[in-house]
C-alpha cells in the first residue's frame, strides 16, 4: 500500500531519512504520519519530517547507479558504527587496546540495559575497559548521566585516567559544593565520588541524590567493599547502593573488584543480588544459583591475556630473598622490645575486656613497627614517652575524638579494612598514650629507647644498599615499607651514597619528615603523589619509595621493573598489591622482586611456613583447573585479615619447637577444602576472554578510520593538508550546524600513540564531534548502488537487526557482507565481519568509469543480491547475535569489475 501525503508517496519498505533519528525504514504509511523503524526502535513521524532515499531495491529496479565514493563511504559509516556498538575499539583512548579488553567491552554491550561483575587480576586496565564500555554508550546517546563510586583513594585516578585515555570528563564529588542551594547532582552528569564519604547520610545528602534524576549508569570499584554480613547486616556502602537500585535510581550497572568472594558465601551472593536480583539470592542454596554467574560474572587472569597477535602479556614474577643478619646492638633492642610486649600482653590479660583489648591494638602496632625498622619503633616510642610524662588532662580531648571515631565505625559496621587502619595507625597509637600498658611503664620505655639509640645503624638498610650495587646495578627501583620513619631512614640512606636527586617518595601525607642531607642539614620535604610518580616514570629519579598509600591507584611501570620489600606487611594481599603497581599493563620486562628477611627471627620463620602453605594452595587447585593460572589474589581475597595479623602478633611468643604445629592448627582454615572448592566454582562459572575468541576480536583500529574521513571531505570538495601522518582540514560548511565544531582543524590524528600538548584534542575517532557529523552524514546519502574495478567480485551489504523493539538496546544492528565468488555464487560465498567489510571498502579506489554508462541486466544484479540474502540467512545462525528475532536486508551493492556486463 503506498499513501501520497504531499507529494512523498510513501510505502512499506521504504527508506527515509530523519533530522533527529536519522535512516530508518517505513514499515506503516498511515496518511499525514508513517510508523518508521529506526535503529532505536519504531517511531510515528509526520511525513513532512521525512526525507525518501533510494533504497537498494528501487536502485536495482530502475537500474540506477551511483557515486562510488558516495557508495563506499555509507557503507564504510555503517561498518564503523556496527563494530564500535558491539567492540568499542574505535574509541578515543590514548592507549593501545588489548584483545581481553576489547572482549569485556563487546560482551558488556551486548544488550542494554547491562548489569555486570568485572573481576580482573589487578593491572589488566579495569578504568580502560570502563572507558571502552562508556564511549559507545555515550556517543550514542544511550548513556548521558553516569556515577562512578570509589575508595577515596581511587578518586583521583578514575578522573585522570578517564580524562587521558577517553576525554571523558569526570565532575569530582565534594561536600562542599553538595548543599541544597547548589543542586549539585542535577548540576552534574558525569561524576566520580568517594564511596566511603557518599555511604554516610549526613546534611541530607541522601535525600538530595534520591531526588535528583536517575544515573543512566553505575560504575562501582572495588565493590567487594559492598558487604552484607548474615548476623550483622549490610554495611553502609552496601545500604547505599541497593537505596540507588531499588529505587530505580540507576538504570545499569558495572562492579569491578578483583576478589568478589570474600570467603562468606552469604555477603558474595549479596553482592551478585545487587547486580541481578531476579537471578541472585543469599538465602537461596549455592548449587541453584552458581551456574548463573556466568550471565553476570566476568574474569581474566593476567596469566592468560595476549596481545592481537596471541602472545602472553605477562611473564612470572621472580622473588628472590636477601637475608641479613642483626648487630648485637640490634639484637639486644629487639630482646628487650620482644620482653616488653610479653609484660604488656600479661598485663592486659588481667583487665576488663575493652581495656585489654586497647592495650593489645598498642602493643601489636609496636610489633608491627618494630618489624619495619628500629627507626619507626624509636620514633614511636620517644612519642609515647614524651606523652606519658606529660600531664593526662592535655590528652583526654584527643583520647575521647579517637574513641569516638572507633565507635562510630563499629556501630555502623561498615567496612572492617577502615576500622584496621585506623588502629594500626602510628598516630592513633600514640594517642591511646595513657593507657597502661603495664606496671612502671615509664622506666621499661626509658630502657628500650636507650637501647634503640645504641643501634646507630640498620643492617637491613645496609643489605639494601648492597643490593643495589649486586643485583639491581643501574636500575630504577621501587621500594615499598609500611612506616614513614622507615621511608625516611631509607631515603637518607639512598641520599647519601647517589646523591640528594636520587629520590622520591609517596605517602598519604604527601610530606616526609626527618630526611638528612649529604650535608647534614635535616628537612622536610613535600610532594605530591602524583609527581611523585611522574618524576619516577619520566626517569628523572632512580628510586622512588613509597608506603601503602602508593599500593592502590598509581602506575609506576614505564621504566621499572624492580621492586625491594623493605618490610613485609602482615597481610599477603598487600604484597600481591605491591608488585601489581609494576606487573601490570604496559610493563615490558619480568618483574623481579626481592624480599628483605632475618632467618633468626620468628618472623621470617612464620613467612616460610605461609608461604609454603600457600604454594600447596596454589598447587592444589593448579591441578583441579583445566588451564593452570594464578589464582592467589583470589584465594587471599576470600581470607580474613585478622588471621595474619594473629599469625604474626601471637607467634613471637610461641616456643621455637612448637612453631610448626601451632601455625598449622593456626591456618587451618586458610585455602581449606571449602576454599579451594569456592574459588574453582567462581573461577569454572565466569566467561573470560582466551586464545580460541582471537579470532573473533577486530584487528582494526583507529588509523582504519582515515580512508572514510577522507572519502567525506573529498565529497564535501574539502582537499586536507597531509603533514606525515597529521591532518589539517578546513570543515565542510554543511557540517557546521552543531555547536563545538570548529571551522579548521589542524595536524589532526587517527593514531592513540601521537605525542604532544593537548593530545586529546589531536585525536580523530568516534566520539570526536566532526568525526561523527562525517558519520552522520555518510549514513544518511541516498545511494545503494555502484561499480568498482577495484574489487573482483560483487559484494553485498547487509543490516541485521532485531525486529523485536519493545526494549532499549544498545547494539541494535550490524552490518555483514557476501561476496559472490563465481557465476551468481555458485561458486561459494565468503561472508565478511562488520571490520572485514571495512577493510575491503578501504581498499577500494575511485578514479573509475563512470557508472551511467554500466549496461547490467537488472535481473542479474537481482539475483545476487536474492542468493546473498538466502546465503545469510543460514550464516546470521553463527554470528550470535544479541538479537531475539533477527532479521536483515541488502542496503548496498557494489559490483566487481571481473563479473560479466551484458
Amino acid at each position: 500500500m503506498a499513501i501520497d501525503q504531499g507529494g512523498l508517496q510513501l510505502s512499506p519498505g521504504d527508506e527515509v531519512v530523519h533530522q533527529r533519528y536519522g535512516p530508518g525504514t517505513v514499515e506503516y504509511p498511515k496518511g499525514e504520519t508513517a510508523i518508521v523503524r529506526f535503529e532505536h526502535g519504531l517511531e510515528e513521524c509526520g511525513v513532512p519530517d521525512l526525507k525518501k532515499q533510494i533504497s537498494l531495491r528501487v536502485a536495482l529496479e530502475k537500474n540506477e547507479w551511483h557515486n562510488p565514493l558516495e557508495v563506499v563511504a555509507k557503507c564504510q559509516a555503517a561498518a564503523i558504527l556496527s563494530v564500535n556498538d558491539s567492540w568499542g575499539v574505535f574509541s578515543r583512548s590514548r592507549i593501545s587496546l588489548l584483545p581481553h579488553q576489547l572482549w569485556v567491552c563487546h560482551r558488556v554491550l551486548r544488550r542494554w540495559p547491562i548489569r555486570y561483575l568485572v573481576a580482573d587480576d589487578v593491572g589488566l586496565g579495569k578504568t580502560i575497559e570502563a572507558g571502552l564500555i562508556l564511549w559507545p554508550l555515550i556517543s550514542k546517546g544511550l548513556v548521558r548521566r553516569f556515577l562512578v563510586l570509589c575508595p577515596a583513594s581511587l578518586v583521583e585516578q578514575w578522573q585522570l585516567r578517564l580524562r587521558e585515555m577517553f576525554d571523558i570528563r569526570l565532575a569530582r564529588y565534594s561536600t562542599e559544593a553538595d548543599s541544597k542551594k547548589g543542586d549539585f547532582w542535577n548540576t552534574h552528569h558525569q561524576v566520580v565520588a568517594s564511596l566511603p564519604t557518599l555511604r554516610a547520610d549526613r546534611h541530607g545528602r541522601h535525600e538530595r541524590i534520591l531526588e535528583s534524576d536517575p544515573w543512566d549508569l553505575l560504575i562501582v570499584d572495588e565493590a567487594h567493599h559492598l558487604n552484607a554480613d548474615e548476623s550483622k547486616g549490610a554495611t553502609l556502602g552496601y545500604q547505599f547502593v541497593e537505596n540507588l537500585l531499588t529505587q530505580q535510581k540507576a538504570e545499569s550497572c558495572v562492579f569491578f573488584t578483583g576478589t568478589p568472594h570474600r570467603g562468606k558465601a552469604y555477603g558474595f551472593w549479596s553482592l551478585m543480588k545487587l547486580l541481578r536480583p531476579d537471578l541472585f539470592d543469599p538465602k537461596k542454596p549455592d548449587h541453584e544459583q552458581i551456574e548463573l554467574l556466568r550471565e553476570v560474572l566476568i574474569r581474566n587472569n593476567k596469566s592468560l591475556v595476549t596481545d592481537m597477535r596471541g602472545n602472553k602479556l605477562f611473564q612470572p614474577v621472580t622473588v628472590y630473598s636477601e637475608t641479613y643478619s642483626y648487630r648485637p646492638e640490634e639484637e639486644a633492642f629487639y630482646n628487650l622490645l620482644t620482653d616488653f610486649i610479653a609484660s604488656g600482653k600479661a598485663y592486659a590479660t588481667s583487665l576488663a575486656a575493652k581495656e585489654g583489648r586497647q592495650i593489645m591494638l598498642v602493643l601489636i602496632a609496636m610489633q608491627k613497627l618494630a618489624s619495619s625498622s628500629v627507626a619507626a619503633i624509636r620514633k614511636a616510642l620517644k612519642g609515647r614517652l614524651n606523652r606519658l610524662r606529660t600531664t593526662r588532662e592535655n590528652l583526654q580531648e584527643t583520647l575521647r575524638l579517637s574513641a569516638k571515631e572507633k565507635a562510630a565505625l563499629s556501630a555502623a559496621n561498615d567496612d572492617s579494612s577502615i576500622l584496621e587502619d585506623l588502629e594500626n595507625d602510628v598516630d592513633v597509637m600514640l594517642a591511646e598514650a595513657t593507657l597502661v600498658l603495664m606496671e612502671e611503664e615509664i622506666p621499661h620505655l626509658e630502657s628500650l629507647v636507650q637501647a634503640a639509640d645504641a643501634a646507630v645503624s640498620e643492617t637491613k638498610i645496609e643489605k639494601i644498599l648492597d643490593v643495589l650495587e649486586e643485583r639491581y646495578k643501574d636500575r630504577q627501583v621501587l621500594f615499598f615499607t609500611e612506616y614513614k620513619a622507615t621511608q625516611a631512614l631509607l631515603i637518607t640512606a639512598l641520599m647519601q651514597k647517589y646523591g640528594e636527586e636520587c629520590t622520591t617518595f609517596i605517602n598519604g601525607d604527601e610530606k616526609l619528615e626527618g630526611l638528612i642531607l649529604p650535608d647534614g642539614s635535616v628537612v622536610t620535604r613535600n610532594i605530591d603523589r602524583g609527581d611523585a610518580a611522574d618524576l619516577f616514570n619520566a626517569g628523572e629519579v632512580r628510586f622512588l619509595i613509597s608506603t601503602e598509600a602508593g599500593g592502590e591507584g598509581i602506575d609506576l611501570q614505564e621504566k621499572c621493573y624492580s621492586l625491594i620489600h623493605v618490610d613485609l606487611p602482615w597481610n599477603p594481599m598487600r604484597l600481591h598489591q605491591r608488585v601489581g603497581r609494576l606487573n601490570r599493563y604496559g610493563q615490558k620486562k619480568p618483574v623481579e622482586v626481592i624480599t628483605l628477611r632475618n632467618p633468626a627471627t620468628v618472623e621470617a620463620r612464620i613467612w616460610d611456613l605461609l608461604n609454603e602453605k600457600l604454594e600447596r594452595i596454589m598447587s592444589a587447585l593448579s591441578s583441579a583447573m583445566d588451564e593452570p593460572e594464578d589464582l592467589l589474589q583470589l584465594v587471599l581475597g576470600m581470607s580474613s585479615s585478622s588471621i595474619f595479623s594473629e599469625m604474626f602478633s601471637e607467634g613471637q611468643f610461641v616456643k621455637k619447637g612448637t612453631l610448626d604445629g601451632w601455625f598449622d592448627k593456626k591456618s587451618a582454615t586458610l585455602g581449606g577444602q571449602s576454599a579451594i572448592d569456592t574459588v574453582k566454582a567462581l573461577v569454572g562459572n565466569a566467561t573470560r576472554f582466551d586464545l580460541s575468541g582471537l579470532k573473533d576480536v577486530p584487528n582494526v583500529d583507529l588509523p582504519h578510520l582515515r580512508v572514510f574521513f577522507e572519502n567525506m571531505l573529498a565529497l564535501q570538495r574539502r582537499r586536507p593538508v597531509r603533514i606525515g601522518e597529521s591532518l589539517t582540514f578546513k570543515t565542510p560548511e554543511a557540517w557546521l550546524d552543531e555547536p563545538g565544531i570548529r571551522r579548521k582543524y589542524e595536524e589532526m590524528h587517527f593514531d592513540r600513540g601521537v605525542t604532544g600538548g593537548k593530545t586529546a584534542e589531536k585525536v580523530l575517532g568516534v566520539g570526536h564531534k566532526v568525526f561523527d557529523k562525517a558519520l552522520r552524514a555518510a549514513v544518511e546519502l541516498p545511494v545503494s548502488l555502484t561499480f568498482s574495478k577495484y574489487i573482483n567480485c560483487p559484494l553485498v551489504i547487509f543490516q541485521v537487526f532485531d525486529r523485536i523493539t519493545d526494549q532499549s538496546g544498545h547494539m541494535r544492528q550490524a552490518i555483514v557482507g557476501i561476496e559472490c565468488n563465481g557465476d551468481n555464487g555458485v561458486a561459494g560465498w565468503s561472508v565478511l565481519r562488520d571490520w572485514e567489510v571495512l577493510e575491503r571498502l578501504n581498499g577500494i579506489r575511485y578514479k573509475e568509469k563512470d557508472p551511467d554508462e554500466l549496461a547490467v541486466q537488472k535481473e542479474v544484479l537481482a539475483q545476487i543480491v536474492q542468493n546473498a540474502s538466502e546465503r545469510i540467512a543460514v550464516e546470521m545462525r553463527g554470528f550470535n547475535f544479541p538479537f531475539r528475532v533477527p532479521e536483515h536486508k541488502a542496503i548496498a551493492l557494489i559490483w566487481g569489475a571481473d563479473e560479466t556486463i551484458h
